[in-house]
């Protein structure tokens, strides 16, 4: 079901990698995120076919696409296009908002899917 207001506070917490605590919600097209990552917590590279763009709340989170390195920090975003490499790594603790689009089907509720070689149980 799609809400038309979310309480991100109301949502339940999981750890998809080690120091990635998020907390998801979708709409017809989109889903989003909204991470608290622990200081020194690596997102290994990868690709997916959704778009991404993180926007960074509070924190630096170095983040590199197709090879090109940068560090973000509150009120700054990076935009990863549908297939590309990127990782990172959260220089200090971080929130970031992640929104993918079209719709993550492996973050919808219920399902099982694995991220980066971790299961994700909903």
């Amino acid at each position: 079901m799609i809400e038309a207001a979310i309480d991100w506070d109301a949502l339940p917490v999981r750890e998809v990698i080690p120091g990635f605590h998020g907390r998801f919600a979708h709409s017809s097209r989109m889903t989003f995120v909204l991470w608290e990552i622990d200081a020194g917590a690596v997102l290994p590279e990868h690709d997916h076919p959704h778009e991404q763009v993180a926007q960074v709340l509070d924190g630096q989170f170095e983040i590199t696409i197709e090879g090109v390195t940068r560090l973000l920090g509150a009120g700054q975003m990076g935009v990863v296009l549908p297939n590309q490499r990127h990782s990172g790594r959260a220089i200090t603790a971080c929130r970031i908002l992640d929104i993918f689009a079209p719709v993550r089907e492996d973050y919808l509720p219920g399902a099982t899917a694995t991220v980066l070689g971790t299961a994700l149980d909903r």
